[in-house]
């Protein structure tokens, strides 16, 4: 089912999560045991991440050095089918502009058609590690709404090989990413809000938002979102402050704003359980305060905290 489909016949609070495949060398087995106690929770889909492969320098046996091109979490797709198969739930994987050709876009827009995935969340996604900016493969996208172009094509049965006539259509509903806070390489937010429309002019079906702490920031883009003509449902992002270090590391990461309760609370602490205790709930107290202001679905980023996102969804529910 695609996610507008199931925002269409909810009748009650749909959660969600988002997931990273683990490093290179674990088995997938550790995402079961993230995911088993979350499931209690019936969600409608969740979402897996993709990461760009990196190239590092690694020393040859005559003592020179290369530069070796390594995928750290790779398995993205094959995530999506195995939770698909385990958990009968929607698994919807990150397609991203950095790292890809169009054609190896294309191959595995094929690929997710044939396993039957039907959604799909595009992405510019980040610069490679140790690029100040972003660089897109030379046969690749530069731009996230160029992304959703190529899909919309596929949708349509338009391949890149000219010769193909009549080619097979696909049917992926597609996600795409907005930024409460706005995008940090956005110059301000109505031009950030700009971009997001062509992105849902183009062909772009429902926006996952970024994580944020502060939900008047959530608000305030969702109304700004409605008065430049976006009508497409709007997920929000959230995600919970469990320690001191994230205070600096979150802001630097996600180009987000620490509300300064929020902080203040979270340095009072003396360790990382306390920290975990007032983050959980303030998540808890978002989450409640979104359902009373009219929003149907709720997103977790659980990126190692699966035991946080419990909690707070057990005092929900």
């Amino acid at each position: 089912m695609k996610v507008t489909e199931h925002l269409a016949q909810a009748k009650d609070t749909i959660v969600s999560f988002e997931i990273l495949p683990p490093t290179k060398g674990k088995s997938i087995a550790s995402i079961y045991d993230h995911l088993n106690p979350l499931m209690e929770f019936n969600p409608a889909f969740i979402n897996v991440t993709y990461h760009r492969a990196e190239m590092i320098s690694k020393k040859r046996v005559d003592g020179s050095f290369e530069m070796v091109e390594i995928r750290k979490r790779p398995g993205t797709v094959g995530i999506c089918a195995a939770l698909m198969n385990k958990y009968k739930v929607e698994a919807i994987p990150h397609l991203i502009c950095g790292g890809f050709s169009k054609t190896e876009t294309e191959n595995a827009l094929i690929d997710l058609d044939f396993l039957g995935i039907k959604n799909v969340l595009a992405l510019r996604g980040d610069a490679a590690k140790g690029e100040g900016y972003f660089k897109s493969d030379p046969q690749g996208h530069a731009f996230a709404e160029d992304l959703v172009r190529q899909i919309v094509d596929l949708n349509n049965g338009h391949y890149m090989e000219e010769e193909i006539k009549d080619g097979a259509k696909t049917d992926f509903c597609i996600g795409v990413a907005g930024y409460p806070e706005k995008h940090f390489e956005a110059p301000n937010m109505d031009t950030d809000i700009a971009y997001l429309k062509r992105k849902i002019d183009l062909g772009g079906n429902y926006i996952t938002t970024q994580l944020f702490y502060n939900n008047a920031h959530y608000f305030t883009y969702v109304n700004k979102c409605r008065a430049a003509g976006i009508s497409v449902p709007i997920i929000p992002g959230l995600k919970p402050l469990t320690n001191q270090k994230q205070l600096t590391a979150v802001p630097r990461a996600f180009h987000v704003e620490i509300p300064i309760e929020l902080s203040k609370e979270i340095m009072r602490t003396k360790n990382d359980a306390d920290s975990e205790k007032v983050g959980t709930e303030w998540l808890l107290q978002q989450c409640r305060d979104l359902l009373k202001n009219g929003e149907k679905v709720l997103h977790f980023y659980t990126l190692g905290k699966p035991g946080v996102i419990y909690d707070v969804l057990k005092q929900l529910f």
